[in-house]
């Protein structure tokens, strides 16, 4: 069975996940992370592009990202193609150093954004790269710590990482009030500005904590909280994906009596109800009946195809 076009859809969350070929490493050591977590802030804000979790293991990598107006698949053609040319030309080797393509799965945001977060960041220790929760809160190489506060924000560009920040690990933390909605305090408030012009990287810390507290420390203290609560979880299989059947307990038999299309609609792109599943089909302007579907994915290959590094 041929794979799916990928959905492209603004606005909603993806979950991305890329892979070394043959399961080799895509980072040999820290410069290679470095590099590509410093390509990764340079795209992010250049394409207003918001990643709210990120773990990067020795072959393979998740981020969970809210694009703006660039679609999805620019943002990660300009990752994962510079980072092959550099990782090459620095490894002296050459070929393919992904596996295929990378799949993205667009995410309901109410049941699953802080879920999410909390699977990516604890990727390293189901890894094994580190060994306990505390090792983790200092670990670089996983938004875990800088929302933390405990690392410095490496998706902040670096040209923007020279400007003075503010105060509390260069957060200037909204407030919240009522059911979850931001209420930023006043400009001129000497206790809490609220700072113009930041780059998103910092703004999207914020919005996470703004989901755990109205300070930051608080905020902290019980996103930690969090994130320790979901050790004994596990892997997380319906993470991958799912639609209807996911929206159905897992149980195919209650799709039984849903029309074809709309079964179909149960697939590894979405991951949500079944509500969601149409929603999220609109919006990205599925249409694949019509041919337009067929003609995405034989672009989308003959791309990857091409991508042959020497």
């Amino acid at each position: 069975m041929p794979r799916q076009p990928r959905l492209d859809a603004p606005g909603l969350l993806q979950h991305v996940m890329a892979r070394g070929i043959e399961r080799r490493k895509l980072f040999r050591d820290d410069k290679d992370r470095n590099s590509f977590l410093d390509r990764l802030a340079d795209i992010l804000e250049e394409t207003q592009t918001q990643c709210y979790a990120w773990a990067l293991i020795p072959n393979h990598f998740h981020l969970l990202l809210r694009t703006g107006s660039t679609p999805l698949s620019k943002v990660m053609r300009r990752l994962m193609t510079g980072h092959a040319v550099t990782f090459n030309k620095r490894h002296k080797r050459s070929g393919h150093l992904f596996q295929n393509r990378y799949k993205s799965v667009i995410c309901e945001e109410d049941p699953y954004l802080l879920e999410l977060i909390r699977y990516i960041h604890l990727n390293p220790l189901r890894a094994k790269l580190v060994q306990d929760l505390k090792e983790l809160d200092k670990y670089p190489w996983t938004g875990h710590s800088a929302i933390l506060g405990r690392r410095k924000n490496v998706l902040i560009p670096q040209q923007s990482k020279t400007k003075p920040s503010s105060a509390e690990g260069g957060l200037s933390f909204s407030f919240s009030s009522g059911k979850g909605k931001k209420q930023q305090r006043n400009p001129e408030n000497p206790v809490n500005p609220v700072k113009k012009g930041k780059p998103l990287a910092e703004k999207t810390i914020e919005d996470v904590l703004l989901h755990f507290g109205e300070t930051i420390k608080v905020a902290r203290r019980r996103y930690r909280q969090f994130v320790k609560n979901g050790i004994e979880q596990g892997t997380r299989p319906e993470f991958q994906g799912g639609g209807l059947v996911r929206s159905t307990g897992g149980n195919k038999a209650g799709l039984l009596g849903r029309k074809k299309e709309e079964r179909e609609k149960g697939d590894a792109r979405i991951l949500g109800s079944g509500d969601f599943v149409n929603e999220a089909l609109n919006k990205a302007g599925e249409n694949w009946e019509k041919g337009n579907g067929k003609k995405m994915f034989d672009t989308d290959n003959r791309l990857w195809e091409l991508i042959q590094i020497k």
